[in-house]
C-alpha cells in the first residue's frame, strides 16, 4: 500500500523534477503492486502538473485504469489539479467535487479532505464553505497526518479573507493555522504561519508587533526572502 509517509519522503513540492524522478523509481520498484503503480502514476502527472507540462499529466491520468476507490479518487483530483492549474478553475470544480464524493463513500478522509481544499481554491466563491466542511472531516480522524491539513486549510482562508480586507478575521484564520502547526505541522510549516500572522498584523496597523515577530524569524533564518521583505517595510519611516 502507498502509505503518506511514503509520498511525503518521495515529494519535494519545491522541486516537481525531482520528484518526479523520485516517483517514477517508485513505480518501477521490485514487488510494486499493479495498485500501488497505478497510485504512484497519479502522483507522476501531478509532478507533470506542477511542471506546466498539462498535456503529459492528462494522457498518463487518461491511461490509469485500476479497480480502486483509492486510485480513483486520486486520478479524480489530479485531473481536476491539472485543470486548475492550467488557468480553467471553473472546469476543475466537477473533478473536485465527484473527488470528494468518491472519498467519502470509501472512507478516505485524507483524500476527501484534498479534495476539499483544492475545491476551496478552485471555487473561491464559496471557499468558507468547502473550508469549513473539510474542516468538519477531520473530526473524523485521530491520525495526526491527516489533521495536518487544518494548517492549509486556515491559512488558505486566512489569505481570501486578507485580500478581501478582512485583516481581523484572517488574523484569525492565521492564528488557528500556526496552532495546528505546532500541534501537526512540519517546521517550514510552523515558520511560514508566524510569518502569516505578522505581516497580517502589519496590514492591521499593528507594525510593533509585526516586526517584532518578523526580527524572531530573522534569527532563525536570516536569508528568508519574504522577512527580509517585511523587515525592510517595517522599519523604513513612513512621511506622512
Amino acid at each position: 500500500m502507498v502509505t503518506q509517509e511514503l509520498l511525503d519522503g518521495l515529494w519535494d513540492f519545491a522541486d516537481p523534477a525531482l520528484s518526479e524522478q523520485r516517483l517514477r523509481k517508485a513505480a518501477r520498484g521490485d514487488g510494486v503492486t499493479p495498485e500501488d503503480r497505478a497510485e504512484l502514476e497519479t502522483q507522476i502527472a501531478r509532478a507533470l502538473g506542477l511542471q506546466s507540462r498539462f498535456d503529459e499529466a492528462d494522457r498518463l491520468l487518461q491511461q490509469i485504469v485500476f479497480d480502486s476507490p483509492r486510485v480513483a479518487t486520486r486520478v479524480l483530483l489530479e485531473q481536476g489539479r491539472v485543470r486548475n492549474s492550467s488557468g480553467h478553475p471553473l472546469d476543475a470544480v466537477a473533478y473536485f467535487t465527484n473527488a470528494r464524493a468518491a472519498a467519502n463513500r470509501a472512507g478516505l478522509v485524507f483524500l476527501e479532505v484534498d479534495a476539499l481544499h483544492m475545491l476551496a481554491i478552485a471555487d473561491e466563491a464559496h471557499a468558507a464553505r468547502w473550508t469549513q466542511e473539510a474542516l468538519a472531516a477531520l473530526e473524523q480522524t485521530g491520525d495526526d497526518r491527516t489533521k495536518r491539513w487544518a494548517v492549509a486549510l486556515h491559512n488558505n482562508l486566512g489569505w481570501n479573507l486578507h485580500d478581501a480586507g478582512r485583516f481581523d478575521d484572517a488574523l484569525a484564520q492565521f492564528s488557528l493555522a500556526q496552532g495546528a502547526a505546532i500541534r501537526f505541522g512540519t517546521q517550514d510549516q510552523q515558520f511560514s504561519a508566524r510569518w502569516a500572522v505578522a505581516r497580517c498584523l502589519r496590514s492591521l496597523g499593528r507594525a510593533e508587533e509585526a516586526l517584532e515577530i518578523q526580527r524572531e524569524l530573522s534569527r532563525s533564518r536570516p536569508d528568508d526572502a519574504d522577512v527580509r521583505e517585511e523587515l525592510a517595510i517595517l522599519v523604513t519611516p513612513h512621511i506622512d
